[in-house]
């Protein structure tokens, strides 16, 4: 009996989605082809079912298009308003998603997924709005274009000749719940067109002379039935697998599978194959069947399976390999795995006899193949392969002549046995047992021989009487007969366990060597050094000829040689590689295409192509020839170019979020600083427009006042701007730090002299050690620093106020802290207060907080010269800000400083 118990491994997995699916929302997509096919009419009227049952319905964010048919399926339903956006003068209406959060209905209904949001929303496309809404739990019926899928981006454009700017990955169109087609017919929705039910007039002319014709609209169709159609059929395997477990067909699809062997007459079956397929529009696998064989025989059927493989991949076949004892089993047992509707083996002419004592496989495959249909083709050697004579092979008579010596030891213990008296069941068991050891170390043929020469010597030696090979009793016939159906069995197990435990063997090193690339790969980064660590483990594999090729600059391939006894990289060679890397097929040496070629050239394929390719001379002519090896080698391909693609996503992931961080930091600098700038610049305005009116009428004390403060303004506004390039700089590029020997003493009292005006009415209490060191330092830059640190201790803290500054050397550092009197940090602060563009929330005059840039440049500069800087409340009143900067070095005399100026 078939076990048809689903797979434990699938049902974990299938449980855990379910899990994770129990804990978000539920998605409905309503797609279509086009705007105008009644995707939100459909959504809305679903929506209306759904609410007449009680269900609690709120439209997030809907769009009618100006439809009244689509506004009066609004009515009765909650409406969220929407959040409006004003951006370069127009007012944005946009899916207010903070409201829906914390509305939570039980269903949100949310236009148009693909849309791209306003700038300064939470997200930047409405797509990742319904994420966020489904995993806070809310369901959510949206709608979807076909054109908007990113995987169709570049079919739609070539179909249309329009580019969509506006796309949802696939990912979310296939993990959601259900997505329900809206169909129109293409002339219906010309005919909606005309009439103004699509696109106002203006609109709606220009469409149909473009984007809106016929055909486009015929090719949008097809193309939104057959995604739909992908996405069903990937959700009904998952489902068929879970639940059969890889045991059962469903005949949905056809698919079709030929059975291929070393046999040469596989070649017609192939080719029947490949032409059923092409009749059924089916897909087409070729499966490889290694039979347990030893010796050069092995040799010549690993040779003939290879051959007729590269045939059905020539044909255009999908290729897989399986092994075992039982082919049958495995064949029907893989043919179940990929959901395969029909099987064509091959059968040769032979004697009935042959087939009753052998068996038969196409006989096992008819038996087990159940639901599955099984074709029997006759199969047909090529010419030339008939007038090709067999070589000839030396034969190694090694195994025969050691089962030929086991034997005369087993005779010699038995003859010792009957020294002793035992019956003759002791002495069958000493043959037996050498039986046993032949075949498990020398295989089949040398087992069967020591069976028959066992059982002859046991009646010529140890059967009266002795020295013939009469026998006196007749059941000494029986003894013989089962003795000899003993010995045949042990010896075709023990050879077939010795097939077996060399296969598991095999298989053991190539998952061994599958592993260690896979850790070694995962250890390092950099295509280059991916690319090193690949060839070196592939040549302790398969010799040192190994090269592997990476696209450099105008996607031009190059070697990267990082071993002795890499390929000699020259111009034939380079343009093999160059073949396999443009075709993704294999090329050069042992295959169809260049086979003049030095090397094997094996392209590294993966999801987004061709990442590379793997060369490899072989150390063993033959080596490459064996279906596992030849396996291996495009497994091993194939997991090198998935590294090397892995390094290029996340540099482009690295590249994708430091922009995306850049765009942050200059929208929030936009809108935090706003206020800053607009303040100062009000007042310059003002004063100067109070002056420039009142002319001489304003008296001399009112003059100098309205001068002191635009004065004032005018610092404050330089030194925001100062900021936001200094800013501005630091993140478009590493700091560059000149460092020179200084005494920390000049450099404070140069940035208090800058802030001489600010701390007018302040006293500061300078703590200065008397055996401060010469510290390297860029001088401009920490007096930055400490022009920052100060303005923030003014900022928070009560005018009058002292204002603390002190510095001390310490295990080859100097320490220099600032400090005020003012309310302190707040609790969680401490850290928060270096982030960009973060205010203090202690301060006591709110007013003259700045744009919170100035700590944050006070990081960035501390931390490129080595230091470290943070802050902490002070004991009493008040907080302290502390930076530390490392003395590398030895310092110049005195003498030096005066001489080179420092």
């Amino acid at each position: 009996m078939e076990d048809n118990r689903p797979d434990p491994d699938k049902l974990l997995e299938q449980i855990r989605v379910d899990e994770s699916r129990l804990k978000r929302g539920n998605l409905k997509i309503f797609f279509g082809y086009g705007a105008g096919v009644g995707k939100t009419y459909a959504m809305l009227e679903a929506a209306q079912h759904l609410a007449a049952t009680g269900v609690e319905v709120v439209a997030g964010y809907v769009e009618p298009h100006g439809r009244p048919e689509t506004e009066v399926l609004l009515e009765g339903l909650e409406v969220l308003p929407p959040f409006i956006v004003e951006y370069r003068g127009l007012n944005l209406h946009e899916l207010d998603l903070e409201a829906a959060l914390a509305r939570a209905p039980q269903l949100l209904l949310v236009d148009e997924l693909a849309h791209t949001n306003a700038p300064g929303m939470t997200h930047a496309k409405r797509w990742q709005d319904v994420q966020e809404l489904l995993t806070a739990g809310v369901n959510v019926y949206a709608t979807l274009n076909v054109q908007h899928l990113e995987s169709l981006n570049d079919i739609i454009a070539q179909i249309t000749g329009v580019r969509v700017r506006e796309t949802v990955p696939d990912a979310v169109f296939d993990d959601a719940d259900s997505v329900e087609v809206v169909d129109l017919p293409p002339g219906e929705l010309v005919e909606r067109l005309h009439q103004g039910k699509v696109y106002i007039p203006a609109q709606a002319e220009q469409a149909a002379q473009g984007f809106f014709t016929r055909a486009n609209l015929g090719a949008l169709r097809e193309t939104t039935l057959r995604r739909t159609a992908d996405r069903v059929h990937a959700h009904l395997e998952t489902t068929r697998l879970a639940s059969a477990g890889s045991r059962q067909t469903w005949a949905i699809v056809d698919t079709l599978l030929v059975c291929v062997g070393p046999s040469p007459t596989s070649a017609k079956v192939i080719r029947n194959s490949k032409r059923m397929a092409a009749s059924l529009s089916a897909r087409w696998i070729a499966v490889g069947v290694q039979q347990s064989r030893t010796g050069d025989s092995e040799d010549r059927s690993g040779h003939r399976l290879m051959e007729n493989m590269q045939l059905a991949e020539r044909l255009g076949a999908e290729t897989a390999t399986v092994s075992g004892d039982d082919i049958a089993e495995e064949i029907v047992s893989y043919a179940r795995s990929q959901n395969v509707t029909r099987i064509v083996i091959g059968k040769t002419a032979e004697p009935r006899w042959k087939r009753l004592l052998r068996g038969s496989i196409v006989d096992d495959m008819l038996e087990r193949s159940g639901e599955m249909d099984v074709y029997v083709v006759q199969g047909g050697q090529q010419p030339d392969e008939v007038r090709r004579p067999s070589p000839r092979r030396s034969v190694s008579w090694q195994g025969y002549m050691w089962a030929l010596v086991g034997l005369v030891a087993a005779a010699l213990v038995a003859w010792a046995f009957q020294d002793f008296g035992l019956a003759e069941a002791n002495k069958a068991i000493v043959f037996l047992l050498a039986v046993v050891l032949v075949a498990a170390r020398f295989g089949l043929g040398p087992g069967i021989l020591a069976t028959i020469a066992g059982v002859l010597a046991f009646d010529f030696f140890f059967v009266p009487p002795y020295l013939t090979f009469d026998v006196a009793d007749a059941q000494y016939v029986i003894t013989f007969a089962i003795m000899l159906v003993v010995a045949l069995i042990i010896s075709t197990l023990a050879a077939r366990l010795r097939q077996q435990i060399r296969t598991a063997r095999s298989r053991e090193r190539r998952l061994a060597v599958l592993y260690r690339l896979s850790r070694e790969l995962s250890a390092v980064s950099g295509a280059h050094q991916l690319a090193a660590t690949a060839q070196r483990e592939v040549s302790g594999i398969f010799g040192n000829g190994v090269t592997i090729y990476l696209p450099g600059e105008g996607a031009r391939l190059e070697p990267v040689v990082s071993i002795a006894g890499g390929i000699s990289v020259g111009s034939h060679e380079m343009a093999v590689a160059t073949w396999a890397f443009e075709h993704g097929q294999l090329s050069g040496n042992g295959t169809d295409t260049l086979p003049d070629a030095t090397a094997l050239h094996v392209p590294m394929i993966t999801p987004r192509g061709t990442a590379g390719v793997l060369s490899i001379i072989p150390s063993a002519g033959e080596l490459l020839l064996s279906p596992e090896n030849r396996q291996l080698l495009q497994t091993l391909a194939s997991q090198i170019g998935t590294a090397v693609e892995r390094d290029e996503l996340a540099d482009e992931t690295r590249r994708a979020l430091l922009q995306i961080d850049r765009e942050r930091l200059r929208s929030s600098l936009l809108s935090s600083v706003s206020h800053d700038l607009r303040t100062p610049l009000a007042v310059i305005a003002g004063t100067s427009s109070a002056l420039l009116e009142m002319g001489e009428s304003v008296d001399a004390t009112m003059r100098e006042g309205l001068l002191k403060e635009l004065v004032e303004e005018s610092n404050r506004l330089a030194r925001l701007v100062d900021n936001l390039l200094t800013m501005t700089r630091f993140d478009a590029g590493p700091i560059e730090v000149e460092k020179q020997w200084f005494p920390l003493e000049d450099v404070i009292g140069s940035a208090l002299g800058r802030l001489r005006k600010e701390l007018t009415g302040r006293v500061v209490n300078k703590d200065l050690a008397p055996d401060l060191p010469l510290v390297p330092l860029d001088g401009v830059l920490i007096e930055q620093v400490l022009v920052n640190l100060l303005e923030n201790a003014l900022k928070y803290s009560e005018p009058g106020s002292p204002l603390d500054i002190y510095a001390r050397a310490e295990n080859e550092a100097v320490m220099v802290g600032v400090g005020d009197r003012g309310p302190g940090l707040a609790e969680g602060e401490e850290k928060r207060v270096f982030e960009k563009l973060f205010r203090g929330s202690a301060s006591s005059h709110s007013s003259q907080r700045g744009a919170g840039l100035g700590l944050a440049i006070a990081h960035a500069i501390v931390s490129a010269h080595g230091g470290r800087i943070w802050a902490e409340n002070r004991a009493e009143v008040g907080a302290v800000f502390r930076f530390v900067l490392p003395i590398e070095g030895s310092a110049p005399d005195l003498a030096t400083i005066e001489k080179e100026g420092l």
